[in-house]
């Protein structure tokens, strides 16, 4: 695993916890290499009933696992338009965090949960 120093967990107004920075951020920069924990498809119905079901990413080519990111991968909160994006690495198992712009200190680090920042699907929970 590989984190940028400057990123911590902290209250969210947004959502209960998020991830903030205390330095500035340029964009473009890798916040954090996570490892994720890989649910096989017939698992996945199980995370629905748990506290899980608001901390998993469907993974793989064909989105039918499910993957638990570790470190702050998971603790990340979504916006429409977020500061920060995720690439999947089915290879190695893992979700890379990059800056997609400038981040300011203090700041909420935000990623767009949805897999395509174009589009408007419906999220799982309200959002705010």
């Amino acid at each position: 695993m590989q984190r940028l120093p400057s990123i911590y967990v902290a209250p969210s107004s947004t959502h209960g916890r998020g991830v903030f920075t205390h330095s500035d951020i340029p964009e473009g920069t890798l916040l954090e290499i996570c490892p994720a924990i890989i649910i096989p498809e017939k698992e996945v119905a199980i995370i629905h009933g748990t506290t899980l079901h608001d901390y998993y990413f469907l993974w793989g080519d064909a989105q039918k696992e499910a993957a638990i990111v570790l470190g702050f991968g998971s603790i990340f909160n979504h916006s429409d338009t977020p500061n920060a994006r995720y690439i999947m690495d089915y290879e190695q198992k893992t979700m890379d965090f990059f800056a997609t712009r400038d981040i300011e200190a203090g700041e909420e680090i935000f990623v767009n949960y949805r897999d395509d920042d174009t589009v408007k699907t419906s999220l799982w929970f309200q959002e705010k």
